[in-house]
């Protein structure tokens, strides 16, 4: 088996473990239509690369208005590498206490809302703190991990406590320990990670199941659709209209701000 082959086969793998999880993933779907429907927001939040996964839900082809994309490029701006806006300094702060605190600071957050936290190995200081203030705050937590990772690795938060440890639903990706899945001969660690592949399936899934939702509730969404399917008109018109319905989702999150 090539590498190439080996790789797509553990591909595989993660579909099942995926697909295992339906119930919680028809769940969470549960929580996030809800809040739609109440015209609120579901906070999405990833450090480092998990910040693909909130991408992956919110804005892009084939998704809907109805997230709030909270992504820290201190965190997660990695194209320097090195030098100012490096990956050392996005390391760093990514386990630094209080930090969570402060972006959080910047919404109304209301019991209504619920949120979706992404972090391969669930030991990152920033995504456990955001996990922990939206559960202070009665705020349902859905939590995108890999347990084959998260289980083993020891927490950087000052109370030992992981991701999971602040979740309501915690999803699995099925990435392995380290999450690179396939062995080259000659190296001695692995490469090629596979969370992404897992992580977005989850996305998906759950993207999938909100839509169907509020379509039955009365509600479609509406979805950022190519022009190559609606025509250029009709996707035009798609865009400017999901655009401005996260304006107006959007500007809830701020009209109260220190009035509490």
């Amino acid at each position: 088996m090539s590498p190439s082959q080996n790789y797509l086969y553990k591909c595989q793998g993660l579909v099942d473990t995926v697909s295992n999880q339906i119930d919680s993933i028809q769940k969470a779907a549960d929580w996030f239509s809800e809040t739609i429907l109440s015209d609120r927001m579901v906070h999405l939040f990833g450090s480092g690369h998990s910040r693909i996964l909130v991408e992956e839900m919110w804005p892009r082809y084939g998704s809907f208005p109805g997230f709030n994309p909270i992504v820290e490029l201190s965190l997660t701006f990695h194209n320097q590498v090195v030098g100012a806006n490096g990956q050392r300094q996005a390391m760093f702060l990514e386990n630094t206490h209080g930090l969570a605190e402060k972006i959080l600071r910047n919404y109304d957050l209301s019991k209504t809302d619920s949120a979706l936290i992404a972090s391969s190995s669930g030991c990152n200081v920033v995504p456990i703190e955001i996990a922990q203030i939206f559960r202070e705050k009665e705020i349902n937590v859905v939590a995108i991990i890999s347990r084959n990772h998260s289980e083993p690795s020891e927490s950087r938060h000052k109370s030992g406590k992981k991701l999971q440890d602040f979740a309501d639903i915690v999803l699995d990706t099925g990435a392995p320990i380290g999450d690179a899945m396939t062995q080259i001969d000659g190296i001695e660690t692995p490469v090629a990670p596979g969370s992404t592949v897992g992580g977005c399936m989850l996305i998906n899934a759950i993207k999938a199941e909100v839509a169907d939702r509020l379509t039955k509730a009365g509600q479609p969404p509406n979805v950022l659709t190519a022009g190559a399917i609606v025509g250029k008109k009709q996707a035009t018109e798609l865009f400017e209209a999901a655009y401005d319905e996260h304006s107006r989702r959007l500007a809830k999150l701020y009209e109260n701000l220190g009035n509490n």
